[in-house]
């Protein structure tokens, strides 16, 4: 029996063992909403907006490491979720995009809510299709999967013409073979016992970990290495939980904002061997002088990373755990080292950076420093939370005093910095694992560009947490102002437009609470905690807090910014009094 190309697309979606998709109906897609209406084994998630379904697909990819799935309209509906595409191109996160378009004899003839959302998305996209017959649409899916989820993940839109949904095919359930399309897995063995060897002859080695190591599921090769050799790690944004925060070899993350001991450990190493990140801007600082001292390993799946930004000594193509796995091996096998005795002094001079300069910041008694609220959500959650952020200081905050010790339990757009990502993408993560504990740590600004997602939340009566550094402010951009632009706050005071976010929630349906003193902090949070519902925490932060420390742009990842060391001790001692 024929079925239609919308009866052609769910068994595909089931084929793939799709559980959910986030979405929003339209013209053009009624005839795929109409087969879901009946459907028991695939839900559809019905956000409020199609960028909150593009960044609760990317939430619940990151969060369960299978593929996510949005479904939109034509037109503004495909328009949309560009952002939420882009993000998770920027991040290499697997999702596919379904977008409804005219039929195909209108396309080109500017019908209504007819758009290009194949040329529109070509450049944030790992590919995307347009489906001109009905007969190719199985086999398109099927690529489309394949495609998003394998070697360097990244996002691929499928666009749905009307007359394509509607008609009617057999359905076949091709093999996939792609003659273009052929990642590389298993790494040159050469290239992998000397970079073995460079790594035992090293007297000040360190290890990068990036993203590639958790979409690879590679976190416990890189503690095996780690471990077995001695080697201190750093992380990336991306790369958080890759290897355990608390570990005693971990240098926390590296960059703008990472701490000082990972920023000095780069700049003085004699071997940097970089998994699975890309040397970005926001890490390398400035290129010409990043690493000077280093011999460079780098490990990734997607060749053209490599030597892309920095120079390279020895380029390992291919798949982070499988590579990690033999080199494993040839270490424990082929090279025999004293570890100890050759790590001993550099791991001492870490030691020594670590108490020259540990993570700190200063507290107050009186007003909320936002920093401790995130050192009161790792306490009271002993780090057992999934947790995602907007962007801007409330990210750097919680990547710098949450410790991540597992993979996929950090949620955060890096490369393209995408406010209003964290809640969605808290919302995806609480459907992929919905007996854990979820939280979005956001700011002020960032939350209110998705924020009718609270309805999202509410209705499929998700526990979500959002903890709201509340500082009235751009915050992140106001340093920057503050720092570089003579204090001329142009247009980052939010003071008089930032709404009551409790009687939001509570309009909503939705738990509302506020902090607004230090004592309150942990009391709000315990409760919240507590609560089987959507919960709105609002922190009143002290609005002139920074990030520190802090590279400034253009400047070697050494040469940071701190925040002032006799203002912090003067306050401390009268806090203690």
């Amino acid at each position: 029996m024929k079925l239609s190309g919308a009866e052609i697309l769910i068994e595909s979606l089931k084929r793939e063992g799709v559980k959910y998709i986030f979405g929003y109906p339209g013209g053009v897609v009624l005839n795929i909403f109409d087969s879901l209406y009946d459907e028991k084994d695939i839900k559809l998630i019905l956000t409020r907006h199609e960028q909150g379904a593009i960044h609760a697909a990317d939430g619940y990819a990151r969060a369960s490491g299978k593929v996510g799935i949005g479904l939109v309209t034509s037109g503004p509906g495909a328009t949309n979720t560009v952002t939420g595409i882009a993000t998770a191109s920027m991040d290499s996160i697997p999702i596919v995009v379904f977008s409804g378009q005219v039929p195909t004899m209108l396309i080109g003839n500017d019908a209504f809510q007819e758009a290009d959302i194949v040329g529109i998305t070509r450049p944030c996209t790992k590919y995307n299709f347009l489906v001109k017959d009905v007969k190719d649409l199985s086999r398109i899916v099927r690529e489309a999967f394949y495609i998003a989820s394998s070697g360097r993940p990244g996002p691929v839109l499928i666009d749905l013409p009307k007359d394509v949904t509607a008609g009617r095919a057999d359905f076949v359930w091709p093999e996939i073979d792609i003659r273009s399309y052929k990642p590389t897995y298993e790494g040159n063995k050469w290239m992998i016992a000397q970079a073995a060897h460079l790594i035992a002859k090293a007297k000040k080695p360190l290890i990068v970990a990036g993203g590639g190591v958790i979409s690879s599921g590679a976190a416990k090769e890189l503690r095996e290495l780690a471990e077995h050799a001695n080697v201190p790690v750093t992380m990336t944004l991306m790369g958080l939980g890759g290897f355990p925060g608390s570990h005693k070899l971990s240098l926390g993350m590296l960059g703008m904002h990472g701490t000082y001991y990972a920023n000095k450990a780069v700049q003085d190493s004699d071997l940097l061997f970089a998994i699975g990140m890309r040397f970005d801007d926001r890490v390398t600082g400035k290129v010409d002088a990043f690493a000077p001292h280093a011999k460079i390993i780098h490990l990734d799946i997607d060749p053209t990373s490599i030597k892309k930004n920095v120079r390279v000594d020895v380029p390992i193509v291919g798949d982070v755990k499988k590579v990690l796995t033999v080199m494993n091996k040839v270490l424990k096998e082929e090279v025999k080292e004293q570890w100890d005795e050759v790590r001993r002094a550099w791991l001492r001079q870490i030691d020594a950076w670590k108490a020259e300069r540990p993570m700190t910041y200063t507290y107050s008694d009186e007003i909320i420093k936002p920093q401790f609220v995130v050192e009161k959500i790792y306490e009271l959650t002993k780090g057992d939370a999934i947790i995602a952020t907007e962007v801007g200081q409330n990210q750097m905050w919680a990547a710098q005093f949450f410790k991540y010790d597992k993979p996929r339990r950090w949620l955060s757009s890096g490369g393209l910095g995408t406010m209003g990502y964290g809640f969605p993408a808290a919302i995806g993560a609480q459907f992929a694992h919905p007996d854990k504990l979820v939280i979005d740590i956001a700011g002020d600004g960032s939350i209110q560009m998705n924020i009718q997602e609270l309805a999202t939340a509410v209705i499929n009566k998700l526990p979500v947490k959002v903890a709201i550094l509340n500082n009235r402010y751009l915050g992140m951009v106001r340093q920057w102002q503050e720092l570089f632009f003579n204090e001329r706050y142009s247009h980052t005071k939010l003071d008089d437009t930032v709404p009551d976010f409790v009687k939001i929630a509570e309009a909503y349906g939705a738990v509302g609470l506020r902090a607004t003193k230090p004592a309150e902090v942990e009391p709000v949070l315990r409760e919240a905690f507590k609560i089987k519902r959507t919960v709105f925490m609002d922190f009143v932060v002290d609005w002139k807090e920074k990030v520190y420390p802090m590279v400034p742009a253009g400047a070697a990842i050494d040469q940071m910014l701190f925040e002032e060391i006799e203002k912090k001790t003067e306050k401390k001692l009268r806090a203690v009094k």
